[in-house]
């Protein structure tokens, strides 16, 4: 199982990764543990200043933007 985190304070493009990494973890068959993160000093403590930001197994893998697809697939 992966733990993913979504750093974000809730906007429209976070809320379009939540579903995206979800259905892509779906579709490939692996379990996720997601967690949002909209607590803005926990998101600048992983040096992450542009939102969305992904964390897989507490590795910053994204920032900036929805990740297009065939990014979050390769995290899988």
């Amino acid at each position: 199982m992966k733990d993913v985190k979504i750093l974000g304070t809730g906007c429209a493009n976070c809320r379009n990764t939540v579903a995206l990494v979800e259905q892509v973890a779906r579709q490939k068959g692996v379990q996720i543990a997601l967690e949002k993160v909209e607590d803005l000093p926990s998101i600048m403590g992983y040096g992450v200043m542009s939102t969305p930001g992904v964390v897989i197994d507490g590795v910053v893998v994204h920032s900036g933007g929805v990740p297009a697809k065939g990014k979050v697939e390769g995290w899988f």
